[in-house]
């Protein structure tokens, strides 16, 4: 971890501020608009359960399990098997031992690994629907790119998931994004479920799990593209991150 301390964030951090002083990527204009308004229920079981259990991560790695608890809580609800209290993070990282999670959590990682790159996330998610016994119909890891050839039939297909969510709630995306495109934050891999799709606008609204974000944001679908498409700089595929993109659970 001390490659990810004295290498990594230094040039994070320089990223950041040469960024901010030039006024490019996001301190160049207005990218997310926070939703301040208390949540008003829509009657989408899905998505108002998403933000009635949406929990905030406990340590800088940790927004896979802040994510995934939500989620799972919000399907043992609509299967009626919710228990008194409801899952926490701990309870899962406890329960739930797919691709070393727990270890990826710790301050040493797993052989040196902390949090959960695309195909990893896939995995936790579907082990984590399995264990405690919630029916899907499927889950498709979608990982995206900024090639125009190949972006024009993936941003349909998103697109559409977006508006079965938004209109339907039978199915839940999670984002894996780079943070610092849609924020002034540094450029990080990050974690987080979608919760809403404005179809009139193409807004799309984050349930951010960093508990710096106290309010849920809105970007443009381009944006929210753009941030799922991130190349992450290669300094993080020598822990297994490549392109960002999301995870999809067809109920």
């Amino acid at each position: 971890m001390n490659f990810l301390k004295w290498v990594i964030r230094p040039y994070l951090y320089t990223q950041y501020h040469i960024s901010k002083l030039a006024r490019t990527g996001s301190f160049g204009k207005k990218t997310a608009v926070y939703r301040k308004a208390q949540y008003q229920k829509t009657g989408n079981f899905i998505k108002d359960g998403l933000f009635a259990h949406h929990v905030k991560q406990f340590h800088e790695s940790s927004c896979s399990v802040a994510t995934i608890a939500s989620i799972i809580n919000v399907l043992l609800e609509k299967q009626g098997r919710l228990p008194e209290m409801p899952l926490t993070q701990q309870d899962l990282l406890e329960t739930v031992k797919t691709a070393h999670w727990k270890e990826r959590m710790s301050d040493n990682g797993y052989k040196g690994r902390r949090g959960l790159p695309l195909p990893v996330l896939g995995e936790v998610v579907r082990g984590s629907l399995d264990i405690y016994g919630i029916s899907y119909k499927s889950l498709e890891i979608i990982q995206v790119s900024a090639d125009p050839e190949k972006s024009k039939a993936m941003k349909k297909a998103l697109r559409t998931r977006l508006e079965q969510f938004e209109t339907r709630g039978d199915c839940i995306l999670i984002a894996h994004f780079d943070q610092g495109s849609v924020l002034p934050e540094l450029h990080i891999p990050h974690i987080s479920p979608v919760g809403g799709f404005d179809r009139a606008s193409g807004k799309v609204t984050f349930l951010d799990v960093d508990p710096d974000q106290a309010y849920p944001y809105q970007v443009s679908f381009d944006t929210f593209y753009t941030s799922l498409a991130s190349n992450y700089n290669p300094i993080f595929r020598h822990f297994g991150y490549a392109e960002g993109g999301y995870v999809v659970i067809q109920l």
